[in-house]
């Protein structure tokens, strides 16, 4: 993502997109395709990095995946990258990994990789939290609950839809130093309120923007609702799709608000860690004694 003439010159600014569409079901090839072109496009808009949704290539609820992966998906789109000259975020079905063995599940995991401008694949990340039947039916967990590198310098965190929705997996994200958190996701009918409420709530918590790419139309019985943002470490959106059709949605996120907004808010320096032991390690109720009672 280094800067060029059509780059945003100005320093620590990077222009993002999402790309919000309705992907042709279980159709790799034909998305891809479109990849390629909403990629040149996000390109002379003078984006550095393209976000797109969950499970781009063959659509989310398309029934069972054999088959419609192939081994080269990954270099398939790092091509994209490269030859456009733009980095990446793209969610797809990989084959789950080679220790999986038969009594661990199914055979593909949900994935996000992460790919430079130059076709290299800098991370991927497994989505770690399955939701409903239409994940877990298809879909082994992955055990990180998110991946981070950098981009020419940016530190740049991913997830997978659900992921995003539990709070603890961004504060340790923004924790190890993520600037900007790409999401992939398939958000359907009626959870409009995490494109809404919950995405921004996380940007503001931990000061970091974050770009959420979404689906929109039918696929099946899910409707999703659209609604992609982007969202600046305010908490405030920078650029949002609306809630029905295919849009590319570009914002300049400025990587000097982020440190700026840790330094105004600092929920993150803050924190008391010692207090929050039962996140990880339950322990019993804790009885009232007659102080805490004369206390309240």
């Amino acid at each position: 993502m280094a800067q060029d003439e059509q780059h945003d010159p100005r320093p620590g600014v990077v222009k993002v997109a999402v790309w919000q569409f309705h992907p042709t079901p279980r159709d790799p090839d034909t998305n891809l395709a479109r990849l390629r072109a909403v990629a040149e496009e996000a390109r002379h808009q003078g984006a550095a990095l393209l976000v797109t949704p969950e499970l781009t290539l063959t659509g989310y609820d398309v029934g069972e995946l054999d088959g419609l992966t192939r081994d080269d998906d990954v270099d398939r789109v790092a091509a994209v990258a490269r030859d456009v000259g733009i980095a990446l975020v793209v969610g797809l079905a990989l084959a789950a990994p080679p220790d999986h063995g038969p009594h661990h599940g199914p055979h593909h995991v949900n994935a996000s990789v992460v790919v430079d401008r130059d076709g290299t694949v800098r991370a991927t990340h497994r989505k770690a939290h399955l939701f409903g039947d239409l994940d877990r039916s298809r879909f082994t967990p992955g055990s990180e609950p998110f991946a981070m590198t950098e981009l020419d310098g940016i530190r740049v965190a991913t997830m997978i839809c659900y992921d995003v929705e539990f709070a603890e997996g961004v504060r340790a994200a923004a924790l190890v130093g993520a600037q900007l958190l790409a999401v992939p996701t398939a958000n359907m009918r009626p959870f409009e309120i995490v494109c809404e409420q919950v995405v921004p709530v996380r940007a503001w918590e931990n000061q970091i923007a974050i770009a959420y790419a979404n689906h929109c139309g039918r696929e099946g019985e899910t409707h999703y609702v659209g609604r992609s943002v982007v969202v600046g470490p305010d908490g405030r959106p920078l650029a949002v799709a609306g809630p029905d059709d295919e849009q590319l949605v570009v914002a300049d996120v400025d990587l000097g608000a982020v440190a700026d907004a840790q330094r105004a808010n600092p929920y993150l320096t803050d924190r008391r860690p010692e207090l929050y032991e039962d996140l990880v390690t339950p322990r019993p109720p804790r009885r009232s004694t007659p102080s805490d009672t004369d206390m309240e």
